[in-house]
């Protein structure tokens, strides 16, 4: 199995208020695609954090292979949350990908 690790740093421009919708939306739409794309066997958003951290948003995911996790980030149903809920509220985005 795989490991995706994501962390999200929203961009400034967004208030506290308007930092926690957009962190809501990111969690609902990307935690949806569970059932939407085959190989993923968990996928999680943490979107509550310490203030010592660097990040936003956390997205905390499993696959059951390498070739599972190439074919989500190409997936059209990722493609288009990333592209309508993430994307455009984000400002810097840091990843670690590991066999488990």
């Amino acid at each position: 199995m795989v490991k995706h690790i994501i962390i999200w740093t929203l961009k400034d421009c967004y208030d506290a208020s308007q930092k926690a919708e957009i962190a809501k939306n990111i969690k609902l739409n990307v935690e949806g695609l569970k059932d939407k794309i085959e190989g993923i066997v968990d996928i999680k958003v943490q979107t509550e954090h310490l203030p010592s951290s660097k990040g936003d948003l956390m997205l905390d995911s499993t696959f059951v292979s390498e070739a599972a996790l190439k074919a989500y980030a190409i997936n059209p149903e990722h493609v288009a949350v990333a592209d309508r809920d993430v994307k455009p509220f984000v400002a810097s985005r840091s990843c670690l990908d590991f066999e488990i």
